[in-house]
């Protein structure tokens, strides 16, 4: 009897741990490219979505090594140069709709852009960081669908 007790103990221990190992969520790097990059802090400024208004963020698109995106109020739309872990943007252009309560976040996102040097990707976040190596903006990957 004490046998089978152990034994049946012993599989439910098992059982147990894989389950256990099933609740941990997978991890893995988003591409840099072609992913939808949701700004979650540039400098000192943590981006608030406006109602009406798109959220900051950006998407490298490898055709034409074209970026797109929104600082949060106007369009963004330019090009970037990628090698390894070095990450360059410009020019960049963006429309000019005024927009009342864009802050802070456009005239830092854009200025971070243009000080960008090197990314590094840690699961879903996405870190870009100036020749220094000081972090000037954090993202978050987002999915479409």
């Amino acid at each position: 009897m004490k046998k089978r007790f152990a034994i049946l103990l012993g599989s439910l221990a098992i059982v147990l741990m894989g389950c256990t190992g099933m609740e941990r969520p997978m991890t893995h790097n988003e591409p840099l490219e072609n992913t939808y990059w949701k700004l979650t802090r540039v400098g000192d400024v943590t981006p608030v979505a406006v109602d009406n208004q798109r959220e900051a963020h950006f998407v490298l698109h490898t055709e034409e090594n074209r970026v797109a995106g929104s600082t949060g109020c106007n369009r963004l739309a330019g090009s970037y140069r990628l090698e390894n872990d070095a990450l360059s943007f410009g020019p960049l252009v963006t429309t000019r709709m005024a927009c009342l309560e864009e802050g802070d976040t456009e005239p830092a996102f854009l200025g971070a852009l243009e000080a960008t040097a090197t990314w590094q990707i840690d699961g879903q976040a996405l870190t870009l960081r100036d020749e220094s190596g000081a972090v000037v903006a954090q993202f978050e990957a987002v999915h479409l669908y």
